[in-house]
């Protein structure tokens, strides 16, 4: 048996399916490990939820930002922008039990050293405190509390980490930190402005992953998200985003072994 985890699909169905055929996925022993943004803005959104639904336990999705704007989205809070490619997934007469499929996917997953999530983790936050705070997230969304929290989702405020945080400010504080952080000063303050590599950040700020005594340095952060960061591998850190929807590569990781996976790109169907 197999784990291959796997950076962000968005859409991209041909893609993922010839990454399946490149990895020689086993449904008899292989499970697959998908970092989140299964939608939007690529071709073929609705294709990819059926496909990675009916996969079943084989299947293990933490949820990203593009998967929430998509629940928001269906349910009248958030206004479509004009790349979005969700109108089949809107359409679709398997709608409602899709989006309450993806509603109940994990925002975190850990097991066995690995922790993975969309985005990455604020650096106060050791791997079971997250695993904690992410279980509060996904409470919300597994209840009749689902339509409330996600009408007061969409906002970049707080975007310091307090323990006494309550209610929709401590639940729209982890899904940022989450599903859309990339920088963050060293104190572990947000900022959602800066989404070019590392290096070309404003001063004061740290990708997240490199803000010093960082509590989650105990396990490799599994993650996705961040397309001009690119495939990037080091002690603690595995970023799978290598930028499909861009023209780049959709990237699977075995994590047995390390080995690497890229399935290139059809075209490039945004402008980056």
């Amino acid at each position: 048996m197999a784990i291959y985890a796997i950076g962000d699909i968005q859409g991209c169905f041909d893609e993922f399916r010839a990454l399946l055929d490149r990895i020689h996925f086993d449904p008899a022993g292989d499970r697959l490990w998908l970092v989140g943004d299964l939608v939007n803005r690529g071709p073929a959104s609705l294709a990819v939820l059926r496909l990675v639904r009916d996969l079943g336990e084989l299947a293990t999705v933490v949820l990203g930002n593009h998967d929430l704007y998509l629940l928001m989205v269906a349910a009248g809070f958030r206004k479509r922008g004009k790349d979005d490619t969700l109108a089949a997934v809107l359409a679709a007469p398997d709608r409602e039990s899709l989006l309450d499929w993806l509603a109940r996917r994990p925002l975190m997953h850990v097991e066995d050293g690995f922790a993975m999530v969309h985005a990455g983790l604020a650096p106060q936050w050791s791997v079971p405190f997250a695993r904690t705070l992410a279980g509060e997230v996904e409470g919300v969304l597994r209840s009749a509390r689902r339509k409330g929290f996600l009408a007061q989702l969409h906002g970049n405020r707080p975007d310091q980490w307090e323990d006494r945080l309550k209610g929709q400010d401590r639940l729209r504080f982890i899904v940022n930190a989450m599903t859309r952080m990339r920088f963050c000063s060293a104190g572990g303050r947000l900022q959602f402005g800066a989404k070019g590599p590392p290096g070309s950040q404003p001063k004061g700020l740290l990708p997240w992953f490199d803000v010093p005594h960082r509590a989650s340095r105990t396990h490799t952060i599994v993650c996705g998200h961040w397309s001009a960061l690119g495939f990037r591998r080091e002690l603690g850190l595995l970023a799978l985003d290598s930028g499909c929807l861009w023209g780049g590569d959709l990237t699977a990781v075995r994590l047995d072994d390390g080995l690497v996976f890229r399935e290139p790109a059809r075209k490039s169907r945004l402008a980056p």
